[in-house]
């Protein structure tokens, strides 16, 4: 192959990482030296269920692609063997199935990302990773919507029950 289809190949490369970063909702970028084959094969796996792509690519690659997208201050969270989780969707799953896995994984260590196209620290990684779930979150505004009517619905049937019980007086 020659020299200019590398660099267009290269090239290539780094746009499609670009407009990953600038599609995604969240970027988790993780370090996952010393996880053992079936490790990352089980990480790739739930976070893939959840519709996150991990990629490992060069950090050459990714600070290219980062420039390109407007994200500074990545430079020193690309060093070293580096994976990069990309959801389209959900801003808080792959902080959360990720630090979830470090806990049992303690290799994997988090870099840093990007949160909805912003720079994100270690520290607001794991801050997003403690927030529910989007279905979680979905689940305690139905309960809260749910509890006037639920509560008006019992108020409605013990106002019966006392009547029937007077009636029946």
């Amino acid at each position: 192959m020659s020299k200019a289809n590398i660099l267009a190949q290269k090239e290539e490369m780094v746009q499609d990482i670009t407009k990953k970063f600038q599609d995604a909702a969240a970027v988790v970028v993780v370090d996952y030296r010393g996880l053992t084959v079936e490790q990352v094969t089980e990480l790739r796996k739930q976070l893939r269920d959840s519709g996150i792509e991990m990629r490992v690519l060069k950090n050459t690659m990714l600070r290219r692609a980062a420039v390109a997208a407007n994200l500074d201050g990545l430079d020193d969270v690309f060093k070293g063997p580096t994976a990069v989780a990309f959801s389209n969707e959900e801003v808080v799953a792959p902080a959360k199935i990720i630090a979830e896995f470090a806990k049992d994984a303690e290799a994997l260590e988090i870099k840093g990302g990007v949160l909805e196209g912003k720079v994100a620290s270690v520290e607001e990684i794991n801050k997003i990773a403690k927030l529910p779930s989007r279905d979680g979150l979905l689940s305690m505004l139905l309960s809260v919507l749910q509890a006037p009517v639920r509560n008006t619905a019992l108020a409605i049937k013990a106002v019966a029950e006392k009547k029937e019980e007077e009636e029946a007086a």
